[in-house]
Parts: structure tokens; sequence; C-alpha cells
């Protein structure tokens, strides 16, 4: 007869070795739904991609003491309202171009990628655009010849000719307006957004 309790013996461990790694398996499925739900596409914190419908605007929000999106006035993406299916298919075609032309291998999004050039995640906000009714003209502009349209503030640094075309800059730029609306609880801190008509 052994004098080894049972919860220190071999057996006991390795089934309760068993039965956590079960039990961490099982809360790792539940977290993975959750998540997905909170970040798909319609969700409170992620608009829908009719959003790109909309003005954007980000303002402090006291009780999180962060900024936060708002929603504001129609304001259509090129001067043309979309329905959610038109403005999923230009988000969606603005994403693949991001990813086709590697762009987060100098770029981040949402805190993903590299930190050579800007963070893209409020890009449609920046001031650096000079003012939103040019906003969207200039933002092609730059893309379809980045190297004759860059600002390098001083850096020497410029953005390679990604030969893009005029549909796959205007998608790029659908899917930067529609990223700006994704409630990132503050991130990236301290972002200066761009003086909009109606900002108070």
């Amino acid at each position: 007869m052994s004098d080894i309790p049972k919860w220190a013996s071999e057996d006991f461990w390795r089934k309760m070795a068993i039965w956590v790694t079960a039990g961490m398996f099982v809360i790792l499925i539940l977290l993975t739904f959750d998540s997905v739900a909170v970040i798909t596409a319609g969700s409170d914190r992620v608009p829908a991609y009719n959003v790109i419908n909309n003005r954007i605007y980000y303002r402090m929000d006291r009780e999180r003491g962060k900024q936060a999106p708002f929603i504001g006035a129609e304001a259509p993406l090129f001067g043309k309202v979309l329905t959610e299916e038109e403005a999923q298919a230009m988000v969606s075609h603005g994403k693949l171009t991001v990813q086709a032309k590697n762009c987060m291998n100098c770029h981040t999004l949402l805190g993903n990628g590299a930190y050579f050039a800007p963070d893209l995640t409020k890009a449609w906000l920046d001031p650096a655009w000079g003012n939103e009714a040019s906003r969207e003209d200039m933002m092609v502009r730059f893309l379809l010849d980045p190297e004759t349209n860059a600002r390098t503030y001083g850096t020497g640094r410029k953005m390679p000719n990604l030969d893009m075309t005029p549909e796959e800059a205007r998608a790029v730029v659908a899917f930067l307006k529609w990223m700006s609306s994704i409630d990132t609880t503050g991130f990236p801190a301290h972002f200066p957004t761009i003086a909009q008509e109606g900002d108070q």
C-alpha cells in the first residue's frame, strides 16, 4: 500500500492536466466566437461598411477618457451614396489592395505592421490632407503618384510608386475611411484629427 496521498500521485496530476487542457480549449473556443462577434462589421465597435456614406469625426469621450469615433451626417465618398453591398465590395477591394501591395511592410494598421511610415488606422482624418473638401482628391492623387505628391516633413522618406489603378486608389481610400470609424479605444493616442466643417 502506497503512502503517497491521492492528490500527490502521478495519475491524479495526469488527469488534472487533461481536464485543465480540455477546459481551456472550451474557453478558447467561446472567446474566439465572442471576439469574432465583437470585431465583425456592423457590431458596436466596428460599424457596417456603409458608414463610408457618412462624415466620421473623433470626439473626446469624457466617460472613457479617450477619443471615440462619431458618425455624423451624410457625406458620400466620391459623391455617391453606396448600398451596404456596394460599400462592402469597395472596402473589401481596398483591403485586398492594401494586402496585395504589402502596405504593412512600412505602415501599421490597428497597431500591426511596420513603423517606418505613418500609422494608417486613422489616415482618413490626418490633418496632412489639408481640409475636408480636398481630402478625397488629395488621397487618390497621392496613391496614384506618391513620389511626386509626398510630404516627408523632413524625414526624406517617400512611398514608392505601387502602380495602383484609379479604381484601386479609390478603394484604398474607402478602406481607410471605414478603418477610421472603428472604435480603437483611443489608439493611436494623441492623434490630431483633420478640422471638419461642423466640428465643435
